[in-house]
């Protein structure tokens, strides 16, 4: 049974909603065939080509570039997808599903990969995509590159030509979630040699017409456009919309059609507006604290701890989360994912103990300051102001600065020894554990360097017996929660609000706004 067929069977047993099933037909590229289906659609609700779609996002700033390498926030990973693709999708249910790269096969123990690239498509430009394209795209990540897919791609040994329309890529060692690498939101296909990131070019549903970094993003239809079922907009126009209340408000009044980062507390509001629909996502989306574990004090395993038992995740979950999402226990893999330490004690607020091993830290004049902004996340800096009264009742003192909006992942985040950020989650355990805890990994924010998690990590990767793998990332789980230098108070789903009018928009849990495609999906109803 194909994906398509599978959702048929699910609709007509009556787990899957009308339009929860137009939207995921439409994203595998049958939305065409979904409307011959009796009662599936009405007219009204049948994708059509045409109009303006206007949204008000978080997750801009004035530091935002068009480089791929670059990205770190919603407004570039849905402008990204709005103007190119990449070689493989992260599809509806976290499976790699094709793009640019229509099949692939592994081989030799998953220690290469051939990807079957498609024929026929047209860079905006006009330029016939090829296979140099995909090789020089793929290596813009690799070597020396700041890009945020730059610790994953180390994995690669070698990507080389091997047919007219075929690329092998050759592994350090073996990984069965590779294909899982190149889904990332960086690895985005552009012209061999291209350079000129003020002048994007790619294959995607729209070309550029504005960019305003931390301020709007707009883009018009590509005609050439090769997706078919994709790409309905004329336009798109992104404001960048920092304050939440500012963003129910444009939303709530027509001024926008669509918002990201609802706060759970106006949720029930929002939700009483007959001419809003609220999407909730669950996934692997946390915030963190990170203490950079090799700097003082945080080099102490028990100025750590101290720190983790201070903090009441309960409190905050509650208070942040309003119900929507799930406790944290230090570590990045949520309950949903198939890998998850379900037997792992939770890690629970102690101010008894939290003293303990302040004291036995010996630090008790460290200076401990954590910044915050809600740059992270709506509320960050709230959760950090209920973390310094709870720590303060362990004999803690937790000074707080707050860090402005706008700069903030270019001029705090990865610099500062305890800072406030985010992680949207990622496909699989292994790609997260690696991407933000092994050694050397550029966004390691804790710096956290464990040769024996690392060995763990490659042994994840390589194997492909489910059970064998599974006791190797509990074992990583495990000591994160114990050992590690981040606090994970707990996992929020994804909250977005759209107007009635919108069609395609369907959950994710990969990231916000049906993983970064909404531009690519959604259309406006007659």
């Amino acid at each position: 049974m194909n994906e398509f067929d599978d959702l048929k069977l699910r609709f007509a047993q009556g787990s899957l909603s009308r339009r929860d099933f137009m939207g995921r037909a439409a994203a595998i590229g049958f939305g065409g065939a979904a409307l011959a289906i009796p009662g599936i659609a009405s007219a009204a609700d049948a994708p059509r080509k045409g109009g303006h779609l206007r949204l008000g996002l978080a997750g801009g700033s004035t530091t935002d570039s068009l480089d791929p390498g670059s990205w770190t926030d919603t407004v570039m990973v849905i402008t990204a997808y709005s103007l190119f693709n990449g070689l493989v999708e992260n599809g509806p249910d976290n499976k790699p599903i094709p793009e640019l790269a229509e099949s692939w096969e592994a081989r030799k123990g998953a220690t290469e990969w051939v990807l079957n690239l498609r024929k026929g498509i047209q860079f905006s430009n006009g330029k016939a995509f090829t296979v140099e394209d995909a090789i020089y795209s793929l290596n813009l990540h690799r070597g020396k590159t700041k890009s945020g897919a730059a610790g994953p791609m180390k994995a690669i040994k070698d990507i080389r030509k091997s047919g007219p329309m075929q690329v092998l890529i050759e592994l350090e060692a073996p990984d069965a979630d590779f294909l899982q690498i190149i889904t990332d939101y960086h690895i985005v296909v552009v012209p061999d040699g291209h350079t000129d990131w003020s002048k994007p070019i790619g294959t995607g549903a729209f070309t550029l017409d504005q960019f305003q970094p931390g301020v709007r993003v707009s883009g018009k239809r590509n005609p050439n456009y090769w997706k078919k079922n994709h790409g309905w907009l004329d336009s798109y126009e992104i404001t960048v919309v920092a304050d939440g209340s500012a963003r129910m408000n444009a939303l709530i009044s027509g001024q926008i059609d669509l918002m990201n980062r609802c706060d759970a507390r106006t949720v029930g509001l929002l939700s009483k507006n007959d001419k809003i629909e609220v999407m909730r996502s669950p996934g692997g989306w946390h915030p963190v604290m990170a203490m950079q574990s090799d700097a003082a004090p945080y080099n102490s395993l028990d100025m750590r701890l101290a720190l983790k038992y201070a903090i009441d995740r309960e409190q905050i979950t509650k208070t942040l989360f309003a119900g929507y999402g799930s406790l944290g226990n230090d570590h990045p893999i949520p309950k949903g994912d198939a890998f998850f330490h379900s037997q792992l004690p939770q890690t629970k607020y102690d101010p008894d103990k939290a003293k303990f091993h302040f004291k036995k830290a010996g630090m008790a004049d460290a200076k401990i300051l954590l910044q915050a902004s809600d740059a992270a996340f709506a509320g960050a800096v709230d959760m950090c102001t209920l973390f310094q009264a709870s720590a303060a009742k362990a004999g803690i003192k937790v000074d707080l600065k707050k860090e402005p909006v706008d700069g903030f992942w270019d001029n705090v985040w990865l610099k500062g020894p305890f800072v406030t950020s985010y992680w949207a989650g990622r496909p699989t355990a292994t790609q997260m554990l690696g991407v933000a805890y092994k050694g050397g990994a550029p966004w390691n924010e804790s710096h956290w360097n464990n040769p024996k998690f690392d060995k763990l990590l490659a042994d994840a990767r390589a194997e492909t017996d489910l059970a064998k793998r599974k006791t190797y990332i509990w074992d990583m789980q495990e000591m994160l929660n114990k050992e590690g230098g981040v606090i994970v108070p707990g996992f929020r789903d994804y909250l977005s609000a759209h107007s009635k009018k919108i069609g395609g928009v369907t959950p994710h849990n990969g990231f916000d706004l049906d993983n970064g495609r909404v531009l690519d999906k959604a259309w406006l109803k007659a």
